[in-house]
């Protein structure tokens, strides 16, 4: 690589890296609302794995999708919104919001096995990719919002 190569190379990587820092700066809650996402999601979709094998895998989605309930509210609640009054409240609007997004997950996850009759795993990551996002503007504008 010569130099002109190498110059046009660390342009072109500066603005890449200029951008993720614009983007971060104009929407610091949903970056942050995203990595917390890919935790939450992460245990959900770890405890899926585990249970799906031993019990039906409706069931270990059920209590997969709990268990990333409770890890996204305690850590949004905490570092993303830092909304530490109505915890009752704002964890019973939280936890509503995530059955919707449940119900819609299991539909899809159902739909993906029993009708279509894909792997439960790669089904269960399609249905994750296909809620990820409903739940982020729900709870930034009721849960975590001006509501409460």
């Amino acid at each position: 690589m010569n130099t002109q190569h190498f110059f046009w190379y660390f342009c072109a990587l500066k603005a890449k890296t200029v951008k993720l820092k614009d983007i971060y700066r104009k929407h610091p809650r949903f970056i942050l609302y995203a990595i917390i996402g890919i935790v939450s999601t992460g245990l959900e979709f770890l405890i899926y794995a585990l249970l799906y094998r031993y019990i039906p895998y409706l069931y270990a989605n059920i209590i997969g999708f709990h268990c990333g309930i409770l890890c996204s509210f305690i850590l949004n609640r905490k570092y993303n919104f830092k909304k530490e009054d109505k915890a009752v409240l704002r964890f019973t609007s939280f936890y509503l919001i995530q059955i919707i997004c449940l119900a819609i997950n299991s539909l899809i996850l159902y739909l993906c096995v029993d009708i279509a009759g894909w792997n439960q795993l790669i089904a269960k990551g399609i249905s994750i990719a296909l809620t990820a996002f409903l739940p982020f503007f729900l709870n930034k504008h009721i849960t975590f919002g001006k509501i409460f």
